[in-house]
């Protein structure tokens, strides 16, 4: 009995020995003293809180972000840890202590904010490295050239920093690297031709910088790649035809540079490719036939922008995993297929806009969720699959408005010798040619017109110039033109009772009984607030879908009127950043209701500030990351509706209340009763400004606002104003207090003064240093949109480009955006142009400013770059500074390219 007793404890001890053992060895606890102190004194020198590094804990086993093997560090994870505020107060790129970790194999630092160059002994003392992640780190300076002694290195990410000088050739000689990431930087000088010696890569992305010069065709040797991407410099010449050898490439993305020429067929041989996009280039002539049959995985395709020509590949419209097909503003030509298709209809986009195609609509649309052919030459009626999420405007169909003239569609069909439907009138004279005499007879009408026409348009000239000689100084006036768009001109009669509308397409079709029901028959406490257009109600469908519903008393004529234009505008555009209308409910005669996605986290008025959950009733501030989101997304917006509608379509409510807010924060417009076609000709203030007519203002004669996008942009620059200082009712309201104080706050932005923002800067908001120079930059895009000039007011889609990067805006290069422009004439530069005109411009929004003089070159160089002329700038001296020069060097955002402006007209 004792000797069983025995065996039985001695088993059971023998047991927990091993239990204990087993247990040291997955723990992992540090061995090392000299590698301790090294990771305090990085918890020092980083600030990094007790939470994630507790002091008094072994780092291998319980500070987070830190693996070891055999108790040593082999591994440190400090991505998107936040500092102690102390190290908040001074961040740094303060990392010695890594050179005593002789065996770190892996450092990622990503989205902690360590700004500063990177050292010069990160490649000489780190010779274990395998993975280096600074990715959104806010590193400068120039990438050294001793980080090509990481012989180790297999991942390099650099990406999303500010990172200046040349690629260094050294980095050519890290053989084992497999990911290359320098994207989203200020770098510049020439693709190195080293990099064609990196066998093992699988990724290179080096987009979004300011590299020139040629691709290497040494690429085409990189066998394992499988993501290739260089968009957004200005590189230029061809495309290599050795990148038809990347047998594994999944993405090619060469778009928004300066290439040129045509596209090589033996591209038809990357079988794999999924992804490939050339648009916002210099290329032309038409696009091999045998390019697309072998690409059977394609799934994106960008051409647009480009000066492709020729028939359209017939293979694109078959292609069985197409999802997004980008062809517009080319010259491709020929007629849709006649063949139907439903495959991918919910995601699939398709743009042929602004082209030559002709003939008849065809069902091969029908696999497209969102279509786009404006701007072509097509005939015929409608047919019903073509109607919803479908631009149309700008071609010859019949009985739809934005179309183009019967002169013009049938000079079109004539010159390539083809019947027009004349809009399904009767055609009589179309193809017949005419006789000498009748040609005879319409030159010398068309002298006799074009001299009374002469004579007619001088004396309005002078009748005009009397009438405003006399008006001037007394009021402005108020110059309203013809505007036919996707939605009717702001003013115009709805259509009569006993017309029927078909909104079928536009969302579901909901009974009164289900308005009822969600909305608690209307109850009170559902009511949210009484808008200009309709009571908004919140309420529930049946399956607890939360949703937002209008209701419209038919009794007002212009809520009637607003119902009816807000359908027909859904009716015909579609995008991301508008509020998802789900359906409606029209049966009654005299309510209609609207039936909206419910935004969770409301409007930006009520969602800047919010009451915490503690008793105190305090208030919690958006932090500015999240604010910065919101002027992006709302930005995109304002963009789609500005410069993706034909004609351009203005908001005309762009306020902080009209800017919802789903569950994580993304932007959808609301609002959206006043949008309208944009007023007047586009070049009307040249007009106004050679006649030397009164400036236009932003109010018409009724002392509503005109539907400009200038109007939009003024509305959005105090939007961006609220963001900035946390006042809220700036953009709701234009009464003498508000203007009172844009005009005390204006004088605290200058580009050439960061600190005066912080007068100004929302006391709830905590940034560092960094962050700071990003409210500086959204500051400075405020003030230009807040010119008094709207003439003077930047675009939307420039204002999107300087918020999605802000730093570029206030940071300055080692080149100035003169001298770029004098070396290449090429869109591709149009990004650094566009952001040193900011940086350079001396221009002050208000009268007050009291911005330092100082001699720069801004917008003017950029507009005289194009015909070679080298100006002066803004101070220049003697007389022969035009009026012209001054004009354009004193613009916060200069004009684009004419090239550019006629594509995108």
């Amino acid at each position: 009995m004792v000797d069983r007793y025995s065996r039985v404890v001695f088993i059971t001890v023998a047991l927990i020995f091993i239990l204990f053992d087993y247990t040291l060895s997955q723990q992992q606890i540090l061995i090392s003293w000299q590698e301790r102190l090294a990771l305090l004194q990085l918890r020092s020198s980083l600030g990094l809180r007790s939470r994630e590094w507790p002091i008094k804990s072994d780092p291998c086993t319980l500070w987070a972000g830190i693996q070891c093997t055999n108790g040593r560090v082999t591994g440190i994870n400090i991505s998107g840890f936040r500092r102690t505020r102390r190290g908040n107060q001074n961040p740094q790129f303060s990392v010695d202590a890594l050179q005593n970790l002789t065996l770190l194999s892996s450092f990622n630092a990503s989205n902690f904010a360590v700004p500063g160059p990177i050292p010069e002994w990160f490649g000489l003392q780190l010779g274990s490295l395998q993975v280096l992640d600074l990715r959104s780190c806010l590193v400068n300076g120039a990438i050294p050239s001793t980080l090509g002694n990481l012989s180790s290195l297999v991942e390099l990410h650099l990406s999303d920093n500010n990172l200046t000088g040349v690629v260094p050739s050294s980095l050519g000689q890290l053989f084992r690297l497999s990911v290359f990431d320098l994207s989203r930087n200020l770098l510049t000088g020439v693709v190195p031709a080293t990099l064609d010696g990196l066998g093992n890569l699988t990724v290179l992305d080096i987009s979004s910088n300011f590299l020139s010069g040629e691709i290497p065709s040494g690429f085409g040797s990189l066998s394992r790649l499988q993501f290739l991407n260089l968009s957004g410099n200005s590189l230029s010449s061809s495309i290599p035809v050795q990148l038809s050898n990347l047998s594994s490439l999944v993405e090619l993305d060469l778009g928004f540079n300066s290439l040129s020429g045509s596209v090589p067929p033996e591209l038809g041989a990357l079988r794999n490719l999924q992804r490939l996009i050339l648009g916002n280039n210099l290329f032309s002539g038409s696009l091999p036939s045998n390019l697309f049959p072998n690409l059977t995985q394609l799934q994106l395709v960008d051409l647009s922008h480009n000066g492709f020509n020729g028939d359209f590949p017939d293979v694109l419209w078959s292609t069985p995993s197409l999802q997004f097909l980008d062809a517009s503003m080319n010259n491709f030509t020929g007629t849709l297929p006649n063949v139907s298709s439903s495959a991918n209809a919910a995601i699939a986009v398709f743009n042929i806009s602004r082209n030559l195609f002709y003939g008849n609509l065809t069902p091969v649309i029908r696999r497209f969720g969102f279509i786009d052919l404006s701007g072509n030459y097509f005939e015929g009626p409608v047919p019903v699959y073509a109607r919803g999420n479908t631009s149309l405007g700008g071609n010859c169909l019949r009985n739809l408005n934005s179309q183009r003239s019967r002169t013009e569609c049938a000079s079109f069909y004539a010159d390539r010798n083809l019947v027009f439907d004349n809009f399904g009138e009767r055609n009589v004279t179309q193809n017949s040619k005419p006789n000498k005499k009748s040609h005879k007879s319409v030159i010398i009408l068309a002298s006799v017109l074009g001299g009374v026409g002469l004579i007619a348009l001088l004396v309005i000239i002078i009748v005009m110039f009397i009438y405003c000689k006399r008006r001037r100084g007394t009021s402005t006036t108020n110059q309203r033109g013809t505007v036919v768009g996707p939605v009717p001109p702001r003013g115009e009669n709805p259509p009569p009772p006993g017309v029927s509308l078909n909104f079928a397409s536009v969302g579901d079709s909901f009974t009164y009984q289900q308005i009822l029901d969600a909305t608690g028959e209307f109850n009170d406490a559902n009511l949210i607030k009484n808008g200009h257009s309709g009571d908004l109600f919140s309420g529930k469908l049946e399956g607890g879908i939360a949703v937002v519903i209008k209701r419209i008393d038919l009794n007002s004529s212009a809520k009637r009127e607003a119902y009816m234009l807000e359908l027909d505008l859904f009716s015909k555009v579609s995008h991301a950043r508008l509020v998802p209308l789900l359906g409606h409910c029209l049966e009654n005669e005299n309510e209609k209701f609207l039936v909206y996605k419910y935004m969770p986290n409301g409007d930006l008025c009520s969602s800047l500030f919010k009451k915490t959950s503690s008793d105190d009733d305090s208030l919690q501030s958006l932090d500015w990351i999240t604010r910065l989101k919101i002027a992006i997304g709302a930005a995109e917006g304002l963009s789609y509706l500005h410069h993706e509608c034909t004609p351009p379509l203005v908001h005309r409510d762009v306020q902080a209340s009209s800017i919802l807010l789903d569950d994580k924060y993304e932007v959808r417009l609301g609002s959206l009763s006043e949008v309208c076609a944009q007023e007047g000709e586009t070049h009307q203030s040249r007009i106004t400004r050679l006649l030397r007519l009164p400036q236009t203002s932003d109010q018409g004669a009724s002392g509503t606002p005109n539907a400009t996008c200038a109007y939009d942009v003024y509305c959005f620059g105090k939007v961006l104003l609220e963001l900035v200082t946390g006042k809220l009712g700036i953009s709701s309201s234009t009464d003498t207090t508000t203007k009172e104080w844009l005009e005390a706050t204006l004088p605290n932005i200058s580009i050439y003064d960061k600190e005066l923002v912080t007068n100004i800067l929302d006391p709830s908001l905590v940034i560092d240093e960094d962050l700071l120079e990003e409210v500086w930059a959204m500051a400075i895009v405020a003030r230009s949109c807040l010119n008094p000039k709207p003439t003077r007011r930047p675009l939307m889609r420039y204002i999107l480009k300087a918020l999605e990067n802000p730093l570029k805006v206030v940071r300055d290069e080692h080149t100035s955006g003169s001298a770029r422009l004098r070396t290449t004439s090429s869109r591709g530069s149009w990004n650094a142009a566009l952001f040193g005109s900011w940086r350079h411009s001396s221009s002050d929004v208000a009268a007050t400013s009291s911005a330092p003089s100082r001699k720069v070159e801004g917008a003017s160089s950029f507009k005289q770059s194009k015909t070679g002329s080298s100006g002066s700038g803004e101070n220049g001296h003697g007389n022969g500074h035009s009026s012209s020069s001054r004009r354009h060097s004193n613009e916060i955002f200069p004009e684009p390219l004419d090239v550019e402006r006629g594509n995108e007209d």
